[in-house]
């Protein structure tokens, strides 16, 4: 048996052009694959031939916010975050701090940004997904250049009149559509572009939310109301139609949902169950949703609180949360919308088909990869793929784990978001949009396939593109 080594040896051995031993991986625990292939070198994080940062101001301080905002602290030569507008007091607070921002350029809403003179390179777009076209065509037509998170904007026509001043203007634009700069995809698409699979016929790829993440963020959190916020299918999948259609590189030509809610509602409430989790519930020391279980006793998600830095504290502010935010309430009983199983049909160009699946009710998260080519197929997990092919019998593994990669661990989505990050400053300061992986019309493209996808599921029909 192969001596097994740890992660970071492995990457260090990726990098440097060496073949790494070989493991029984999760794909399929096997033992015989023939080789390790070399997958294309981690790119590093940064710009070294920036040295004078380009200026952004930051509309919304929360997870995303800093995730983008914290390249700055890493790569201060390239990035200056120099405002903030935030309407929670701490979290604005806690960012103006971090970045150490003028009291002058601190904004409870984003509108009050826009007030005055335009004093920065860019504005970086974190804002709730309902309150992305409002600032996006104030900043387009103020001239900034923007990182704007996904989706672009709630509705199909926000989404054109968006490129459509975008075009005018010319401003740089970058829409976080992280899985491209992800490793994992971008050797997935070698792979699939030299040709090795033959023709590319069908793909298969699901993405599982995981269980616990599905109510905490479309159940009572802020996606819960897909009326108020984006449907599902762009709010959580968007990465996930967008990276479909760079794999391919082919448009898609027709699609069809199903799917629905049919576990989160309140037929399915235990009897017994209360309006909270804390309000003498009688099953939820049995009830794996339990907001007890998740944010007091288990501590998980509870970013979304702005916890005391007093860690003594926080058990009791947690408890105070709960009794009074969505995030204590039963799942049952919140009114959601947003479906908890998602199943999307595509045909793309020159007869490729996809089945793509969003499945809340996994144990486990990451997306899963299926390619089935002419001359062989692709098994995949985001942290490794597995090639057979199919006249020699040969199969290959691809080890693109990150995790342990200097600063990966910063950057999520496989290793994505800072390496946009990147690209998008080097794009500000060149002004040259063909930096990015994904310009605005690309992305655009995804955002239609999403919106025609509900409106399949919804209408129980089978809607043809028009791009």
């Amino acid at each position: 048996m192969a001596k097994k080594i740890n992660r970071k040896q492995a990457i260090k051995n990726i990098l440097a052009g060496i073949g790494a031993p070989i493991l029984a991986g999760p794909l399929y625990g096997l033992s015989n694959i023939a080789e390790i292939g070399k997958p294309a070198p981690v790119r590093p994080f940064g710009n070294n031939d920036i040295l004078e940062p380009i200026t952004a101001i930051t509309l919304g301080a929360g997870s995303r916010g800093n995730v983008y905002g914290n390249y700055g602290l890493k790569f201060s030569n390239e990035l200056d975050i120099v405002g903030v507008a935030e309407p929670i007091e701490i979290r604005n607070e806690r960012y103006a701090k971090k970045h150490n921002i003028s009291k002058e350029n601190r904004f409870d809403t984003w509108e009050r940004v826009f007030e005055r003179p335009k004093f920065a390179d860019a504005i970086i777009i974190t804002t709730p997904d309902d309150l992305h076209y409002g600032p996006c065509m104030k900043a387009l037509a103020m001239g900034y250049d923007i990182l704007l998170e996904k989706p672009i904007a709630p509705t199909e026509q926000e989404c054109r009149d968006i490129l459509e001043l975008q075009k005018k203007n010319g401003n740089i634009v970058a829409v976080c559509h992280v899985l491209r700069y992800a490793p994992y995809f971008i050797n997935l698409k070698q792979l699939m572009d030299s040709g090795a699979l033959g023709e590319i016929i069908s793909i298969q790829h699901l993405e599982p939310i995981e269980h616990i993440h599905m109510a905490h963020s479309y159940v009572r959190g802020n996606w819960h109301n897909s009326k108020k916020t984006t449907p599902i299918i762009l709010a959580k999948s968007c990465h996930d139609l967008d990276i479909l259609r760079w794999l391919i590189g082919k448009k898609c030509e027709t699609i069809s949902a199903f799917g629905g809610l049919k576990w989160f509602k309140s037929e399915n409430a235990p009897e017994g169950s209360t309006a909270r989790c804390a309000d003498g519930c009688a099953v939820e020391s049995t009830c794996p949703y339990s907001a007890l279980k998740i944010y007091h006793r288990d501590r998980q998600r509870n970013y979304v609180f702005s916890l005391p830095e007093d860690k003594s504290k926080q058990g009791d502010f947690i408890l105070e949360q709960l009794a009074k935010t969505n995030y204590g309430r039963c799942v049952y009983k919140m009114g959601n919308d947003q479906p908890d199983h998602y199943v999307t049909s595509m045909e793309f160009e020159d007869g490729v088909t996809v089945n793509f699946s969003m499945e809340a009710f996994t144990s486990y998260h990451g997306r899963r990869t299926r390619v089935m080519g002419s001359l062989g197929d692709v098994v995949g997990d985001m942290d490794e793929f597995t090639h057979t092919d199919f006249l020699t019998g040969k199969q290959t593994k691809w080890d693109v784990a990150v995790e342990d990669v200097e600063h990966y661990e910063n950057s999520g989505h496989g290793g994505g978001d800072w390496s946009l990050v990147t690209d998008w400053v080097k794009a500000v300061k060149t002004k040259d949009p063909n930096v990015l992986s994904s310009t605005i019309d690309t992305s655009i493209e995804s955002h239609l396939m999403g919106f025609n996808a509900e409106k399949s599921r919804l209408e129980k029909k089978t809607i043809t593109m028009n791009m």
